[in-house]
C-alpha cells in the first residue's frame, strides 16, 4: 500500500485512434486521453515530491485545486456509466485511487475517489474484482474511521452495494468482522451524527449485515455490552446496558420525520435483534432501554402512522416498517409482562392502532370489481404478489400481536376501551374476522368478558359471528 499507484498504460497506436476518431470510450462520447489526464494528475497529487509532510505545506494538503476538482468531478459523473466503469477498471484507476486514499488528506478528494468507486461497484464484474483486492479492502474499510461526513456517506454506500451482490458478500462481513473497531465508529455515527443521508445509509448497511450473518451481529451485541465501573459485581449481570440498541434508537429518531426509508432500515435492525435471544436482552434487560424502544415505537404507531384520517392506500408505502414496529413491540411485551411501561391500560391505543392497520389491509387486498380495471391490474400481477406478501406479513404479524393483547384485557380495561373508543361494535367485528379461526379461544375468552360489560354488544357479535354463538351457549349449558 506505499508503493505509488502505477500510471494507466498507453494504450496502443495511440495517434492512429485519435486520427481514426477512436478517442472515445465504449458507446459513449467521452475522451479516453482527456481520461488519461485526469488520471495522471491524481498520481501528480500522491507522488512523494508532494506528499511530503510538514506544517508549512499541511494545511494545502488538507485543499483541493478548483480546476482538478472539477475535472475529477467530471470522472465521478461519467463513472455511472458501464462503458467508462470499465475503461476505469481496465486502466488501473482503482489502484490510482488506492494510492490517494492511502496518502491524501483532503477530505473532498478522499470522498470522491470513494464515491467513484461506488459507481464502478454498481457493476457486478468490476464489484468482485475491487472486493478481490485485499490492500484496497483494508483501505476502504479504514474510511469508516474518517471524521468527514461525506466520506462517511461515500464509504457507506460503496460497502452497501458490495454487501448486496451475494458473490462478494461474505468477503466484506469477515473484513468487518476481523476489525472490531468498526463497530465502534459505526456505533458513534449512529448515536452523534446529525447527517440525515449518512445516518440512513449506515442503518442499510447494519441491517443488510445483521441480515447477511447472525453470528456477527451476536458479537456486536455482545462487544457492546457495558458494565457500569460502580457496579458491585453481583448486580451486573442484571444492569448491563447494551450499546447498540440505545444508538439505533438515536439514529432512528434522527430520521423519523425525514426518511421513512431510513427508518424502516433501523425498525428491521430491531427486529433482527428479537430473532435471537441476546438481541431481545439487548432490548429489555436494561429497564431504561426497553422503556425508551416501547415508547418510540408506541409513538410511531399510534400517533405517526396509519393514522384515522389517512387514506387505506398509505398502507403500501408503511407496511414494512410497521410490521418491523409491531413485531419488536409484541417480542417486548411477550417478554416484560411486568414493567409499568407495558400495563395494558396505558396502552389501549395499541389496539385501535392494530385494528385501524387490519382494516386498511382489507382495503388494500380488496380487488378491482370492473373488468377493465382488471385487465389493467394484470399487467402489474408482480407487483401486486409482492404487494401481497408484505401485507400478509403485516396481517400476521398484527394478529398475533392483537391476541396476546386480547388475553390479558380485563373486565374493567374492557370497559374503559369501550368508554374512550378503542373498542366499539366495528372495529370488534375487524378484530374477530381476522382473528378467527386461528386465534378462537382468545376470542371467545374475550367475549365472554364483553358479555359482562356490554351485552347488547356481544350479542350482536355473537349474530355476526354465528360461530362464536354456538360455542358460548355450549358453555352456558354444560355450566361451572
Amino acid at each position: 500500500m506505499d508503493r505509488n499507484p502505477s500510471p494507466p498504460p498507453p494504450s496502443r497506436d495511440q495517434d492512429e485512434e485519435v486520427v481514426a476518431g477512436g478517442d472515445c470510450i465504449g458507446s459513449t462520447v467521452y475522451s479516453k486521453h482527456w481520461l488519461f489526464g485526469v488520471l495522471s494528475g491524481l498520481i501528480q497529487i500522491v507522488s512523494p515530491e508532494n506528499t511530503k509532510s510538514s506544517s508549512d505545506d499541511e494545511e494545502q494538503q488538507m485543499e483541493l485545486d478548483e480546476e482538478m476538482e472539477n475535472e475529477i468531478c467530471r470522472v465521478w459523473d461519467m463513472s455511472m456509466d458501464e462503458d467508462v466503469a470499465l475503461f476505469l477498471q481496465e486502466f488501473n484507476a482503482p489502484d490510482i485511487f488506492l494510492g490517494v486514499l492511502a496518502k491524501s488528506k483532503c477530505p473532498r478528494l478522499r470522498e470522491i475517489c470513494v464515491g467513484i468507486l461506488g459507481n464502478m461497484a454498481c457493476f457486478q464484474e468490476i464489484c468482485v474484482s475491487i472486493s478481490s483486492d485485499k490492500n484496497l479492502g483494508q483501505v476502504l474499510l479504514h474510511c469508516l474511521y474518517d471524521s468527514d461526513p461525506p466520506t462517511l456517506l461515500e464509504t457507506s454506500r460503496l460497502l452497501l452495494t458490495c454487501i448486496s451482490q451475494t458473490e462478494v458478500a461474505n468477503v466484506w462481513v469477515e473484513r468487518i468482522r476481523e476489525h472490531p473497531a468498526i463497530y465502534d465508529s459505526i456505533c458513534f455515527i449512529m448515536s452523534s451524527s446529525t447527517n440525515v443521508d449518512l445516518l440512513v445509509k449506515v442503518g442499510e448497511v447494519v441491517d443488510k449485515l445483521f441480515d447477511l450473518d447472525e453470528k456477527l451481529m451476536l458479537e456486536w451485541i455482545r462487544n457492546g455490552a457495558v458494565q457500569p465501573l460502580d457496579q458491585p459485581q453481583e448486580e451486573s449481570e442484571e444492569q448491563q446496558v447494551f450499546r447498540i440498541v440505545p444508538c439505533v434508537l438515536e439514529a432512528a429518531k434522527q430520521v423519523r420525520s425525514e426518511n421513512l426509508e431510513g427508518l424502516d432500515a433501523y425498525m428491521h435492525i430491531l427486529q433482527l435483534l428479537t430473532t435471537v435471544d441476546d438481541g431481545i436482552q439487548a432490548i429489555v434487560q436494561c429497564s431504561d432501554t426497553g422503556k425508551d424502544t416501547w415508547n418510540l415505537l408506541f409513538d410511531l404507531v399510534c400517533h405517526e402512522f396509519c393514522q384515522p384520517d389517512d387514506p387505506p392506500i398509505i398502507l403500501q408505502e408503511q407496511k414494512t416498517v410497521l410490521a418491523s414496529i409491531f413485531s419488536v413491540l409484541s417480542a417486548i411485551y411477550a417478554s416484560q409482562s411486568e414493567q409499568e411501561y407495558l400495563k395494558i391500560e396505558n396502552d389501549l391505543p395499541l389496539i385501535d392502532s392494530l385494528i385501524r392497520v387490519l382494516q386498511n389491509v382489507e382495503q388494500c387486498q380488496k380487488k378491482p370489481e370492473n373488468s377493465a380495471e382488471l385487465n389493467a391490474e394484470e399487467t402489474k400481477k408482480s407487483d401486486l404478489t409482492q404487494d401481497d406478501f408484505h401485507l400478509k406479513i403485516l396481517k400476521d404479524i398484527s394478529c398475533e400481536f392483537l391476541s396476546n393483547i386480547f388475553q390479558v384485557l380485563t373486565k374493567d380495561i374492557v370497559a374503559k376501551g369501550l368508554k374512550e373508543g378503542q373498542l366499539n361494535k366495528q372495529k370488534c367485528c375487524c378484530a374477530f374476522h381476522n382473528l378467527l379461526p386461528f386465534y378462537s379461544p382468545v376470542v371467545e375468552d374475550f367475549l365472554k368478558i364483553l358479555h359482562e360489560v356490554d351485552k347488547t354488544l356481544a350479542r350482536n357479535l355473537e349474530e355476526s359471528f354465528p360461530s362464536l354463538k354456538s360455542t358460548f351457549l355450549r358453555g352456558e349449558t354444560q355450566g361451572p
